[in-house]
């Protein structure tokens, strides 16, 4: 998982990377840093709201209008109305200085399952794959991958029904739904192979004679 710390105090920005040592770590001090690194491969964000060039809060507001990536506000602002407007400006969490690390890791594992299992499809993160259909960022074992919208298609389709095998009729009738008549078998064919070879640990399991699935 790869997380983004926004925290201009260089000191406790290092100590949180320090803590999520188990994780890969991108660390900015500004909010015009952290733009810069939102077009990496993000899964979550550690943000502090006072920034030197402006408000966590806004950066916060300006993400949710693009995106669901999980945000954890990480600030000394500890009143209850800085908490609510916290929450309400479209954080995940909130968490106030001075804390544990121990209790800020805890509180990403929860933010993590909690938008895995409340049924968050646009993004998955398991086994060294990193894919976020909100700003079309894709990895596999931190090696970026530039998918068409077809190859997002068919890889959203198999990690969303991951153990389960779809049909070559099913997959044909979800991926290419806009008004064609006929589809040839081969278009899917040709869309698999790219998608393997652009994500090659990716198991993506042909099921002979019937479809494909993502094998877990």
């Amino acid at each position: 998982m790869n997380i983004l710390i926004v925290e201009d105090d260089k000191a406790l920005n290092n100590g949180i990377a320090l803590s999520l040592s188990s994780e890969r770590t991108l660390q900015a001090y500004s909010i015009n840093q952290a733009r810069e690194l939102l077009d990496k491969t993000i899964n979550l964000i550690i943000l502090d709201i006072n920034l030197p060039d402006g408000s966590g809060l806004d950066f916060c507001r300006e993400i949710r209008a693009a995106s669901r990536i999980p945000i954890i506000f990480l600030t000394a602002n500890d009143m209850e109305l800085d908490i609510v407007t916290g929450l309400e400006s479209g954080a995940d969490d909130y968490i106030t200085k001075p804390f544990s690390l121990a209790v800020l890791r805890a509180r990403v594992n929860a933010v993590s399952r909690r938008n895995v299992s409340a049924g968050n499809d646009n993004i998955f993160c398991q086994n060294g794959f990193d894919f976020n259909f909100d700003t079309m960022l894709f990895s596999d074992n931190g090696a970026p991958a530039e998918l068409s919208k077809t190859e997002q298609k068919l890889l959203k389709l198999l990690v969303n029904n991951r153990g389960s095998t779809l049909t070559k009729d099913t997959l044909i009738d979800r991926i290419w739904t806009d008004g064609a008549e006929f589809v040839e078998e081969n278009a899917l064919y040709v869309t698999v192979s790219r998608l393997r070879e652009k994500l090659p640990n990716a198991p993506i399991k042909t099921v002979y004679g019937i479809g494909y699935t993502w094998e877990v």
